[in-house]
């Protein structure tokens, strides 16, 4: 039998991606011309995010914001330099349609690391971010800071598709 633990790693995960998957169909549901069908997707993933954070909560998973840095730092490397290249390579291999993706993954996702990186030097000073405009590229992840680029350095979206978090 598992331990609570355990439980709690797999019921993160899960809740997680249900979070994910209900905000895609809610986008879905919309083209379709469902609104309401979207909203409670919508309200669902939010439950779901109650309950994700709850758990990562109880596993201990929340520290300092310095620490949390750290560990954000960690993933979004692993992700750009050992997670997404072999899957690049295979999707490339099996001229798979999320080929493209993948790809823009490993840049994206370094990018992140870098700004993380930038935010835990901050922070290890005392100190926030000075630069309170943040652009993310809706079709590849990647963050810009300050000014949305006039293209996306990562897929080439036009800068204007960018969007102010």
């Amino acid at each position: 039998m598992p331990t609570t633990s355990e439980n709690l790693k797999i019921a993160f995960a899960g809740e997680s991606q249900a979070n994910r998957k209900y905000l895609a169909f809610a986008r879905k549901a919309e083209q379709d011309g469902f609104p309401n069908v979207a909203r409670l997707f919508r309200t669902t993933a939010e439950a779901e995010t109650i309950h994700a954070q709850a758990h990562l909560q109880n596993m201990g998973g929340v520290g300092t914001t310095a620490d949390n840095l750290k560990d954000a730092i960690a993933g979004e490397t692993y992700e750009a330099t050992e997670m997404y290249p072999p899957m690049v390579e295979q999707a490339k291999a099996e001229q798979h349609r999320a080929r493209n993706m993948l790809a823009w993954a490993v840049s994206a996702e370094a990018v992140h690391a870098k700004l993380y990186k930038l935010a835990l030097e901050a922070v290890q000073q005392g100190k926030d971010l000075s630069e309170t405009r943040f652009y993310l590229c809706p079709i590849c992840g990647d963050i810009e800071l300050g000014n949305p680029p006039e293209t996306c350095p990562i897929c080439g979206a036009k800068g204007e598709k960018f969007v102010q978090v």
